[in-house]
This record gives structure tokens, C-alpha cells and sequence, in this order.
């Protein structure tokens, strides 16, 4: 980036800073502050172990050093802007989660747009609320979108406060389905009559919740399409399955077809050739439904996050707190765009043609010098791909 660009763009993040109410997080005094200034070089610099009393305002150290990027730590500590990790004494932290569209298996790299991506990261973002909210209950989220390729959940419920980084990896392995299997998901439920001196047990998924929910879900539609595809239908689709033959096709067929309310509650021992289907489900459940969260962020008691109200230092957009009753219908691409930035032309230089999907529309701008509105220059500046043109 050349410093003209620099001086441009810190110029008007400061501009951004000087109009905006940022909302702090709660105990920001306990927490460690760092931020990423507009220096010069292929490399940028952390400033770091810093607290509210090093910064002072927030408001007027945004207006007077106008960082490139924000962050406050997870955690609190009684010294929050001591040196070292040690002298800072930890006292708890919040549950963080990251989801990166860079990091989705969804995401084609090369070949989706930044629209696609945060589109397809949305919707983890939405399967990993269902994890928070059904299955574990949380109520205190806060919901941001990272103004760069994703979203974060801070989680601040008193449960969570203490807990240590390898009870955090256990909920990481829980919303991503790490390790999911049959033997592990399956309880053994007795069945006969009371009183007998052997009694026998089939195996339930666990309907009423969890990742039992989802796969008996998924179940009771593959039983209906099955049943509405007829038996020849059926035998062939079944055949498709890895390990299934005809004879197996036909005994799946038949067992769906007779115990139907048995298959839809989850009884996976309706026959052992059923035991193929339902370990596919699983997979095919963890597959489709699990949160790809960037697990480090999760564990890391001490881990330094964006700070909601503040500028993305890579896109020019705004780390947004969202309203979790409006989630659906915001578009980062049109919400997160700041008003400083719009109703404004200026001049770029780029290297090579570059499309910009912003505020509703499709810009397709160089090479060479371009007059744009503001705001698509920002972002292309921001993210390296145009350089300030002088006016």
C-alpha cells in the first residue's frame, strides 16, 4: 500500500470515528485493548497489552489515532494492561466463536464471490446459533458481523465465564460434530416386558434434542421419499450406498415400509442392514449441519476480537452488532457499509480490471485511473487491490 493510500484511508477512518458512538463491552476496564495502526511496510504491527486507562476514551483514542483495526480481549484480568499474560491474572472470559468464510468447506476459493461467501457464512453462522440456543440454552449472545469475511458470537452467560480451554474444545467438538458416530450418539432403551430375568435393548437416536434431533430429522425424510419412490425405485437408490447390495436394498425397503413409526423415532435396530443407513445419516448430518467454527479463537481464553462499532482495516466496512430478530435480512454488503463513506466520488488507480459488489449493485472499475464512489474505493484500497489516484 503506498502511503498515499494510507494517509487517505486513515484520514477518513478518523472522519468515521469522529461521528460514531461506540458501545463498549461490558467490563471493559478488566480487559485487555490492542489495535493495528496504519504503518508503512508489507507487514502490520499489533499494539497490545493495553487497557482503558492506558487508551483513556475510547471516543478520543478512535478520533486520535484512527487504527486500522480494533480489538478488545475475550478474557478479563485484575492487570489487564500488564506486560505478560502471567502478571495479568487471569479472571475469566467470554465464549467467543469466529466463523470465516475463507475457512468454510462450502466455499470454493477463486470461484466465489465476497458476496457468496458471506452468504454461505451466514448460514453457518444461523446453524450455529440453533447449537447455542437449542442445545446448550445460552441467552446472553451478542452477534456481530467481523466487517471482513465472517461473523463472531460472544457468549456471556455466568456458566461459561470460568471455564478453561479444554471444556471450551469440548463445545468446539460438539457444534462442529467432531467424532460423531452411532456408538456415541445411540442410547440403550429396554424393551419386553418388566420382570424378565434377560432382558433385551434396541438402540434410539435421542429425538428430542441435540445432534439425535437433526439426524432423526434428516431419517424421517429419507423414509418418506423412500416409501413415495415405490420398492424397484427405492432398491435402486438404496444400491447407490456404499456397501449396500440388492438383497440388503430390498431388506432396508421392506423394514422402512413396516416399521416406519419405529425408523422416524429413531430406533436404528429395526435390522442390522438398516445399522448402513444410519450410519450414512450421521455423516451426512455432520456434513450439512455442523458449525465450522474457527476452533483456536474458542479455546484461547486470552483472544483478542473486534471491537463492534469500529472499521475492518481490510474492507472498510464496520464490525456491526446485529440484532439477532433482524439477522435474516442483513446484508453486509449494503448494512455494513458506513454513511461517511457514501455520496462521495473519488479517484483510484488499479493494476487490473476489479469487480465490487456493494450497496446493491456490481462495479466493474480499471485498469488505470477511475473516478467510483467513495466507498467502493475504500474497499478496494482497503483490501489491496487500488491504490489512491491523485485528484
Amino acid at each position: 500500500m503506498e502511503e498515499r493510500t494510507r494517509a487517505y484511508l486513515r484520514g477518513r477512518f478518523g472522519d468515521v470515528y469522529r461521528r460514531a458512538e461506540i458501545d463498549l463491552p461490558p467490563r471493559a476496564d478488566d480487559r485487555e485493548w490492542g489495535y493495528i495502526p496504519w504503518t508503512a511496510g508489507p507487514d502490520t504491527t499489533m499494539v497490545r497489552h493495553k487497557s482503558t486507562l492506558d487508551l483513556g476514551s475510547m471516543a478520543s483514542f478512535l478520533e486520535r489515532k484512527c487504527p486500522r483495526h480494533v480489538y478488545f480481549s475475550a478474557g478479563t484480568y485484575d492487570a489487564p494492561g500488564a506486560a505478560t499474560m502471567d502478571e495479568k491474572h487471569w479472571q475469566g472470559s467470554d465464549l467467543v466463536f469466529d466463523l470465516d468464510a475463507d475457512h468454510l468447506p462450502r466455499v470454493t476459493l477463486g470461484e466465489d464471490s465476497y458476496a457468496e461467501m458471506l452468504s454461505k457464512c451466514k448460514d453457518a453462522l444461523l446453524r450455529l446459533l440453533d447449537f447455542l440456543e437449542r442445545d446448550f440454552g445460552f441467552e446472553e449472545l451478542t452477534v456481530t458481523f467481523s466487517g471482513g469475511r465472517g461473523y463472531h458470537v460472544h457468549v456471556r452467560d455466568a456458566g461459561v465465564y470460568e471455564l478453561g480451554s479444554e471444556e471450551r474444545r469440548e463445545i468446539v467438538d460438539y457444534v462442529r460434530g467432531n467424532d460423531l458416530a452411532l456408538e456415541t450418539l445411540v442410547e440403550a432403551e429396554p424393551v419386553g416386558g418388566r420382570g424378565l430375568e434377560n432382558p433385551t435393548e434396541k438402540r434410539m437416536l435421542p429425538a428430542d434434542g441435540g445432534w439425535g434431533r437433526r439426524v432423526t430429522t434428516r431419517l424421517e425424510a429419507f423414509a418418506d421419499d423412500l416409501i413415495e419412490r415405490g420398492e424397484d425405485d427405492a432398491v435402486a437408490t438404496l444400491t447407490e450406498f456404499d456397501g449396500v447390495g440388492e438383497r440388503s436394498a430390498r431388506a432396508i425397503y421392506n423394514v422402512v415400509a413396516d416399521n416406519t413409526t419405529a425408523v422416524k423415532r429413531g430406533n436404528v435396530d429395526v435390522h442390522p442392514a438398516f445399522l448402513t443407513v444410519a450410519r450414512r445419516y450421521i455423516d451426512e448430518t455432520v456434513a450439512a449441519e455442523q458449525a465450522p467454527i474457527d476452533e483456536p479463537v474458542t479455546t484461547d481464553t486470552n483472544r483478542l476480537i473486534r471491537l463492534p462499532g469500529s472499521l475492518h482495516g481490510g474492507s472498510g466496512l464496520e464490525v456491526q452488532r446485529l440484532d439477532r430478530a433482524a439477522l435474516d435480512d442483513f446484508d453486509p454488503l449494503v448494512d455494513a457499509v458506513p454513511e461517511t463513506f457514501v455520496g462521495h466520488d473519488i479517484a483510484v488507480e488499479l493494476p487490473a480490471e476489479h469487480t465490487v459488489e456493494l450497496r446493491g449493485e456490481s462495479l466493474t472499475v480499471g485498469p488505470g485511473v477511475s473516478t467510483v464512489p467513495e466507498y467502493a474505493g475504500v474497499f478496494m484500497m482497503a483490501r489491496g487491490t487500488a491504490e489512491k489516484a491523485t485528484e
